[in-house]
Order: C-alpha cells, then structure tokens, then sequence
C-alpha cells in the first residue's frame, strides 16, 4: 500500500509504499475511502510540542472505508465490503472486547489511538481496526460523511461537557471544524446566542451555516461585543484554536462564575493568570474526544439527514496531494476541512 510518512519537524511528508496490514483475531482491515486532515496532526508535526511524532509516523484519525480483510475470530460477526465510519482507537484485543468504549477518557486503558504516532492511522490506502469500536455506516451516509463523524462527535462531547441549555448565550473562540461543530451541537441544545470570535472571511461565511448567529472580531475585546449581542456576559466559553494565550483570552472574556471548555489541543507550554480564575471563580472543563453513544448518535444525525455535515469540507485532494495540503495549512486561507480521497 501507498501513505504519507512524516519524516521530521520541517520537512513535508512523504509518499511511500508499505506492507499492507493484516488483521489481528478481531480486528478489521480497511480500505480507507476517505481522511480529513486534523489541526491536532499539525500541531503534532511541529517543533516544541508535547506529543513529538515518531519519525515514520503515518497519521490520520478522522476516516471512514470499507473493510478488505477480517480477523480470525470475527467470522460471520462482519463480511468484506462492510461500510464503517473509523473509530481512531485500537482496543487491546482481549478475549473480552470493550464494550461501548470511547475516545479519550472513556478509551480502553490497554488500547493504542490510531493516527497519532505508534498505530498506523488513515493517510493511507488501508488501515488496521478494532472490531469493538467498529460503526457500520448506512447506506445513506457518504464515506465522506463518515470521515466527518470524528470531528463532529469531538463538538458534541465539547457541548455535552459544557452543559449548555436553552436560552444560554455560547462564545465560540475560532470557526475551525471543532468551533463549527461545537456551534451545530450548541443549536440543537437551544442556545439562544450562539457567539463565534472569528477573522477568516470563509470561516465567517461557514459559521452561519453551522449554527452561529452572531460573528464577532478576535481583534476587539470580546466581552464588550458579546455583550452588545445578548445583554450580558456568555454563559459558556468554548476554546477552539489550542494556541498559546488563548485559554488566558477565555479566562478575561468570561463573566463571573462562567463555564469555560478548552477544546483546542494546545501542545505548546502556555500561561494563565489563577488570580482572573479564583477572583471570578470560573469553572473549566477540558475535553478529549466522545464516547462511543456520542459518535453512534453523529452517525445516525447524518442519516436521518438532521445535519448537513459536508458543509465543512472545503477541498478535495488525492493522496499524492496531501503532502503540499498538509504544509498549507500551516498558514490556513480559505481552507477548513481538508478531504483526502481513495
């Protein structure tokens, strides 16, 4: 098989061929139809972060395909040509699979993320998964839909964890991706103002569509303009730039007793000030992935045709292309959500 290595801090990945995998007992091969390209996979390639690559690291976690090959002990539980929306976390393997594990703190203990350094992910023509975090996807639902899932479970467990509720005002600092995603979830959950803090043009566009109802300049201070919107300070506060200086940013923008969730990935040292913290006595609540109802629920949005998830997509690219993709969205322009397709 063909996929795109990182070699080292800056340097472009690189195109290479490989073995193709083979399944373990109750593992699936896929044959990757489709692969976002995530901001954390960037962060991951750059100098200073806390999660350095490994140098032949093949990355991609945001996917969907079709299964090629099936392990051992799963015959007659699934069948070659199977549509599934992938699940970036490889369980253990235990005679006793996991049941209904997640990403991030619901993940299995012994398990490995795909995509993300030691387990081979998507941005490549095949890749091994776990049959337990398997999602079959509907006929209705695109591979492209299916790579979608990802990010918008990542918004979803975001808006869960912030608790938002009817009537609340919601400040959503960046229009990438997560922020739309978070935007989506926090309409269906009645936010009455739904805040984005955003200055790229095309993002600005994006944001109505996902829900936003207000656009505000990160340039200005926020707290002033949000409360020219709604009356008053947010409710909830939703990080979703993972920059140095930006969780400080949140803490001066929240009113007193305000809710802030960081769901940007910041891989970088970074600062706050306690004091603006203790003073206001802000609760923050940091966010890692879904659960596996959350990223089933996604599936069955999309299906019943609830959310139009490709909204998002901006461009469409080959495999060849992905290595001068990737390096573009180091200083985004029009871009939001990069496709790669097989």
């Amino acid at each position: 098989m063909r996929a795109a290595v990182f070699k080292e801090v800056g340097k472009p990945l690189v195109v290479e061929a490989f073995d193709d995998p083979t399944p373990g007992p109750r593992d699936l091969i896929l044959k990757v139809r489709a692969c976002g390209i995530c901001g954390s996979d960037l962060h991951m390639s750059e100098a200073g972060t806390m999660m350095p690559l490994p140098s032949g690291a093949v990355m991609g976690h945001e996917f969907s395909g079709e299964v090629v090959a099936i392990g051992s002990a799963l015959k007659g539980e699934w069948k070659e040509g199977a549509r599934v929306a992938g699940f970036p976390y490889l369980c253990c393997g235990d005679s006793s699979p996991c049941v209904n594990v997640g990403y991030g703190a619901a993940a299995c203990a012994k398990g490995v993320p795909i995509g993300l350094g030691v387990q081979p992910g998507a941005y490549a023509e095949f890749v091994r998964i776990g049959s337990s975090t398997a999602h079959r996807l509907p006929d209705v639902v695109s591979f492209e839909e299916g790579a979608l899932v990802e990010p918008l479970a990542v918004g979803l467990h975001a808006v869960e964890l912030g608790k938002v509720t009817r009537g609340e005002t919601v400040l959503i600092i960046g229009a990438g991706p997560v922020g739309l995603a978070v935007a989506l979830w926090a309409k269906f959950s009645g936010a009455r103002h739904i805040i984005v803090s955003e200055r790229a043009p095309a993002r600005i566009k994006m944001a109505a569509t996902f829900g936003a109802t207000d656009v505000i300049d990160p340039g200005q201070p926020l707290t002033s303009q949000v409360e020219k919107i709604a009356g008053k300070g947010p409710d909830v506060i939703f990080e979703c730039v993972g920059n140095p200086g930006m969780l400080n940013e949140a803490f001066l923008a929240a009113p007193r007793r305000g809710r802030i969730v960081v769901a940007g990935v910041c891989q970088g040292m970074d600062q706050i000030m306690p004091l603006v913290g203790i003073m206001k006595e802000l609760n923050v609540q940091f966010v890692l992935g879904y659960t596996a109802q959350e990223f089933a629920f996604v599936i069955d949005m999309i299906a019943k045709d609830r959310i139009e998830a490709t909204a998002m997509i901006t461009d469409r690219i080959t495999l060849d292309a992905l290595p001068e993709a990737f390096e573009a969205l180091r200083k985004p322009s029009s871009q939001c959500k990069v496709m790669v397709g097989f």
